[in-house]
């Protein structure tokens, strides 16, 4: 994921609603989001380079979705692929505080990831605070630490923001959100080590160059009563390609205070 939208606690029936785009090399072998055959209590996309994946969630209210930090300055140094921490998070029945105390997040490049065990929603990072847990509230991670204020985080917090507020949203509606192609002027860029013109095109919420672009948007809407509803759309090169719905029933929770 490069891009990752979420309330938080926010909305009176919802514990999460959620909305994610994933960028990546269109050449790169993936699976589009499914119950796994091997694990069928997860559902997730899934790399099939590394093995890994970006984000996934458990019929038991497990939840994960990861991003990668970005620092063009720095050489690759990590010797396990990301995509494992999600994978590992969900297959297991640690605690947040459990999952940090059993990993070594040295092993990895730059990470930002979200990471739920059913009872609360944290943040954890290689390039920040271990552990936070994440406050009531709208909040976005892009490819800096959490909610740093990046134009297109921005841009896109306050559109969920009206979203929520005015009370029409659903599935399509999220994923529509995180469709816009615009950029953003030179001045207002991050600087993360890589090149201007690259820079400029990766401020873009949907991203679309030849090579390069959002492959896939999810949209995730959690219930305080548990019902659960998912729905990814996938892009290729040329376009949409397939949409897959998913809808189950996860373990009730309480609305934080």
């Amino acid at each position: 994921m490069c891009l990752i939208l979420f309330a938080y606690n926010y909305h009176p029936d919802y514990k999460l609603i959620l909305t994610a785009n994933r960028d990546e090399f269109y050449s790169r072998p993936t699976r589009a989001m499914q119950y796994w055959p091997e694990q069928p209590e997860l559902l997730a996309g899934q790399d099939l380079e590394q093995g890994g994946t970006w984000l996934g969630l458990t019929r038991h209210g497990r939840f994960s979705a990861l991003t990668n930090h970005r620092n063009g300055l720095s050489q690759p140094q990590g010797q396990s692929s990301r995509g494992n921490l999600p994978l590992q998070f969900l297959l297991s029945d640690l605690s947040c505080n459990a999952f940090i105390e059993a990993t070594d997040p040295h092993r990895f490049d730059g990470f930002n990831q979200l990471i739920d065990d059913g009872q609360q929603l944290c943040y954890l990072s290689n390039r920040a605070t271990s552990l936070q847990p994440v406050p009531r509230g709208i909040h976005g991670i892009s490819n800096a630490v959490f909610d740093t204020p990046w134009p297109k985080l921005v841009t896109a917090k306050q559109a969920l923001k009206n979203s929520i507020d005015s009370d029409k949203f659903d599935a399509d509606t999220l994923i529509k959100l995180m469709q816009n192609p615009a950029t953003y002027p030179d001045e207002l860029l991050p600087e993360t080590g890589i090149a201007l013109p690259l820079e400029r095109r990766l401020s873009a919420s949907f991203i679309r160059s030849e090579n390069y672009g959002t492959r896939a948007t999810t949209a995730i809407l959690i219930r305080h009563n548990g019902v659960t509803e998912v729905v990814e759309q996938n892009y290729d090169a040329a376009g949409k390609t397939e949409r897959n719905t998913f809808r189950f029933m996860a373990p009730a929770t309480l609305m934080a205070e």
